[in-house]
Formats: C-alpha cells, structure tokens, sequence
C-alpha cells in the first residue's frame, strides 16, 4: 500500500486497454508505452495486463504505508528509494514508511509504477483503465492527487534484497538524432501529393507542446491532400496518422477518438508505439515505411522478447522462492 505524497496532474491508472466497445463510441484508452508496462508487471510476476501507474510528468513522491514490493519501468528520472538510488528498470523490496522519489526525466517521457498483483481498482466494462474523457475506471475514472492511496491486488512476492533489474530497447538507434517509427501506407496515403508523400518518409518531424494521450501533434514538412470533395467520417486507432487542413501530422494515441474525418496517410505499426509514448515535446521522429509482412515480423519479435524476459523472469522467481 502506497500513499501519494505529490504528484503533478496526468499520472492515471491504466492497464493494457478497454477492448471491444469501438463500434459503441468507445475508445481503448490503456498505457501509452505497453512495452514499459509489460516488463514492471513481469518484473513482480504479474500478469502483463495488470494495472499500472502511468506518470508522464515528474518530480513524484510515494510513501510506503507497509512494506511491499513494487516495479518501476520506463523513462529515466534519477529514482531513489529512501534516498538509495534505483536502476531505470528495477523491482524490490520497500519498508513501512520508504519514501519513493522520482526526479526530473532525463530521458524518455513516461514511468510506470507496478505493485504486487496490479493496483486493485475496480474493472470496469472488462478493464481497470482510465478513460477521463467518459469519466469512469481507474481510481474514480480521474488523476491522481496528493492524498490518494494505491492497494496492491495480491500478497508480496519474496524478491532478493539487491532487486531486479533489466535492460530495455534503446529509443533512439546508436548515433541517431531522431526516433525511427516503422509505418505503413494508410487509406488515403496515395492523395497527397507525391513531393508530399516522398517529405513524409524522409524527413524528421519535432514533436509539438501541443501534444497528450489523445494524440501527438507535430511539426514538419506541411503535407498536401489533393483529392477533392470531402471524407466522411471514418474508423480510427491508435497510430492513426491524420493530416488536418494544416497540413501538420497528428499520430492518434491512447486515448484517440474512435471515429475522424482527416485523411489518414500512414498508420505507426504496433511494436513502435511505445516509442512515440516515450517521445517528449521538441523530439523528432523520423517515419520509415514498412510492408505488412514486415510489420508481422516486427510484432513476432517483440513478442518473443517479452516472453524471454518472462521465462527467465520466472524461473528465477521460483528459485529465489524456493531458496527462502
């Protein structure tokens, strides 16, 4: 059981999303960085779809009202526990009254916090997920604030005294200035204009300050849709890329609206997404187009990955279960 002491406005309870109500309006919602939330689950032996604490904006401060494990995974922020220093990626042990400390994030954009079992609220239509624009799910369907008290889902599991760590995908490639996400065409990729189609796929775009879990705005190259009349509204998703009449992409994320009627020129492959969720305001990012098959590999590997970490994960777990 953990008390929030300060947090700045955003951080919400998210797991992996509110499936199967998108033909009633209702969007995903869920975590930005799937692959961050994944490994902090993992990490407590958790399943994958447990709810986590999504916080996009440091400083944060916790205080442990029992002693406890937690994970924590995802951007860099100078974490301490009790004034220790804690790696980027580490699971462990807190006693009654340890003071959990984020810093500033020096790299990446988004931290999640794991406790024992998921953070015990409610599910909600199938998922314990916020949706602040319906208002419901999470910890009374809003962010967090100073006063809030998160319970773990299930009994601490025995962790070694030093913790657990790992090390997670870069972001960016070695020497890379921008963050590379592998896209396919979408719907209406072929009516814009092919000097517009050929800047799309070779040069960067910056990530606006106008820019949240409904969708990152960015700034660029300005991109020309030639075809006329005008598009009726259509389905949407996460990853989505929509040119509005500005000209100016805008990546649809977590909390995208279901239905939009701006043309849709590329769609962010799932594997990537986790890196746009990691993309702070003034980043740039850098599409490169894909095939479908290498899409599907993409996915594959990823899911691989994670299934390694797991398995090693848990035969460890048992072990250090066994040995005490």
């Amino acid at each position: 059981m953990i008390e929030v002491l300060f947090i700045p406005p955003a951080a919400t309870v998210q797991d992996l999303g509110r499936d199967g109500y998108w033909s009633q309006g209702l969007g995903r919602a869920g975590v930005m960085d799937a692959l961050s939330h994944s490994v902090a689950n993992m990490l407590l032996g958790n399943d994958v779809d447990a709810a986590t604490l999504e916080i996009p904006l440091t400083p944060a401060r916790f205080r442990f009202r029992q002693a406890g494990a937690f994970a924590l995974a995802g951007a860099a922020c100078g974490a301490t526990l009790a004034g220790r220093p804690l790696p980027r990626v580490w699971a462990g042990m807190a006693d009654a009254g340890d003071v959990l400390e984020l810093g500033p994030m020096t790299s990446g954009a988004r931290s999640y916090l794991a406790l024992p079992g998921g953070i015990d609220v409610p599910a909600v239509l199938g998922s314990r997920s916020t949706q602040l624009r319906e208002g419901f799910g999470g910890l009374e369907g809003r962010v967090l604030a100073a006063g809030d008290v998160l319970r773990a889902a299930s009994e601490t599991l025995p962790l070694p005294p030093v913790g657990l760590s790992l090390t997670m995908p870069a972001l960016r490639a070695a020497g890379a200035a921008e963050i590379e996400l592998r896209a396919l065409p979408s719907a209406e990729h072929g009516d814009f204009a092919p000097a517009s189609r050929e800047a799309f796929w070779t040069t960067p775009y910056t990530v606006s300050q106008q820019s949240n879990r409904q969708g990152y705005r960015l700034e660029g190259e300005t991109l020309a849709y030639e075809a006329s009349g005008e598009l009726r509204s259509h389905g949407i998703a996460p990853g989505i890329v929509q040119v509005p009449g500005g000209g100016q992409p805008i990546i649809q994320l977590a909390d995208s609206a279901t239905m939009g009627g701006y043309p849709k020129i590329a769609a962010v492959i799932e594997p990537d997404l986790w890196r746009i969720a990691q993309a702070r305001p003034g980043d740039r990012l850098r599409f490169r187009q894909v095939t479908l098959a290498e899409a599907a590999l993409a996915a594959r590997t990823q899911q691989e990955w994670l299934a390694g970490i797991r398995t090693q994960l848990e035969g460890f777990l048992t072990r250090q279960r066994g040995w005490l």
